[in-house]
């Protein structure tokens, strides 16, 4: 049988920063296939990061997507009819999509603002090691590390 084959897609970077990464978070901040939308919220963020910090949007969001990158998680492995969280590695694209999926996700729970708002802030707190999405990180090292007894049992 032959080994499948590991598919990259060509990416395009986004139109006013010229970032793969930026394009990429926002196509996980995009709903129902409004991508016009999804840029304004993060162009609008960036703008509002840049009013507050005086620093570069770009060096503050991809500071916040390496401080709520994961290094390990737990993944269930059925052993002998026990279920085991095993700790393991995360791989490079997955860290990506964690990262942004906690950091949408956190921002999307903040009530009372507009989404950009929550987003800027919540990228804030991030590149500073704080805020919800840093805690979810915080979380899945604990976890991993409570399981640290069954890593032997890596796939």
């Amino acid at each position: 049988m032959r080994k499948k084959r590991n598919y990259t897609r060509e990416r395009k970077p986004d139109t006013k920063f010229k970032s793969i990464v930026t394009e990429r978070f926002i196509n996980y901040l995009m709903e129902d296939g409004k991508k016009a939308v999804a840029e304004k919220i993060m162009y609008d963020a960036f703008d509002i990061i840049k009013k507050q910090t005086k620093e570069e949007p770009l060096s503050v969001f991809e500071k916040a997507l390496e401080n709520v990158s994961p290094l390990v998680e737990v993944a269930s492995k059925r052993i002998g009819g026990a279920n085991y969280q095993v700790p393991r590695e995360v791989r490079p694209e997955r860290k990506f999509m964690l990262a942004a999926r906690w950091l949408i996700q956190a921002a999307r729970n903040k009530k009372g603002k507009a989404m950009s708002e929550k987003l800027s802030e919540e990228l804030m707190l991030a590149a500073k090691n704080e805020g919800t999405a840093i805690k979810k990180k915080l979380d899945t090292h604990r976890m991993a590390e409570a399981n640290r007894a069954f890593a032997h049992f890596s796939r």
